[in-house]
């Protein structure tokens, strides 16, 4: 495979979105071949000058719009052209507020749900991935752009315990476009007040899932998410 000049980008963008927009051009426009293996995940990392989980979330977001599928222990790949298959909101969308609004409101009911399931299907691999994002929400740098990496994993990795893919793939697809509004949200309050509430919310969330408690769980992300709107001021 030829060397990709990549470049490393700005540490004021959404790192993992503007990742997946690098590579996505490089697979479209026919530089990385369709069936073709993407650079590793460490390469990836070295290249744009970045942690290799925020190259796990671009990778992530390419995967949900059909443009790469992942190999378990082999890797990334371009997806052959006849098999891309993607549902595709373009970021200057959501700049609408009533269609922000109108996305968020898919994102409670399906998340809702997901965590409902994923109280009653989660194995204790699955409690780990949700222990493992909670962990480096709460770390030294929890509100740095790693934080919003670990809040997007969380979330992923409640709709991963439900066992159901589609669960996966489209809750990990709006949440990515949602998750540029995580930033407004913390610019508009006192910093300390949104670590506390919002960590406490995915606490609350995680006791659920692992009490194997259907109804706990449903609620606590209920509550969740209906916080998060209000703080990003969304009638919902």
């Amino acid at each position: 495979m030829a060397a990709m000049d990549f470049g490393q980008i700005s540490r004021s963008e959404h790192l993992p979105a503007r990742i997946a927009a690098k590579i996505g051009r490089e697979i479209t426009e026919g530089r990385i071949a369709p069936g073709e293996k993407l650079p590793t995940e460490h390469l990836l990392a070295t290249t744009f000058g970045v942690s290799r989980s925020v190259v796990r979330e671009a990778i992530a977001q390419l995967r949900n719009e059909g443009l790469v599928e992942t190999r378990q222990g082999v890797g990334a790949f371009a997806t052959e052209i006849e098999r891309r298959q993607s549902l595709r909101i373009e970021q200057g969308d959501l700049a609408n507020r009533g269609s922000f609004r109108d996305l968020f409101q898919l994102r409670i009911p399906l998340e809702v749900e997901a965590a409902r399931l994923a109280a009653i299907h989660h194995t204790p691999q699955d409690l780990g991935k949700i222990d493992e994002a909670l962990q480096q929400m709460t770390g030294a740098e929890k509100w740095t752009e790693q934080g919003i990496v670990a809040d997007l994993a969380f979330h992923r990795a409640i709709a991963a315990a439900t066992h159901n893919e589609y669960f996966l793939l489209f809750i990990g697809f709006i949440a990515e476009r949602i998750s540029l509004a995580i930033n407004a949200a913390r610019a508009a309050a006192i910093l300390e007040e949104i670590v506390e509430v919002t960590i406490a919310e995915h606490v609350s969330i995680r006791n659920g899932v692992s009490a194997r408690d259907p109804v706990q769980a449903e609620e606590a992300m209920r509550h969740h998410l209906n916080g998060a709107a209000a703080r990003l001021d969304l009638t919902i």
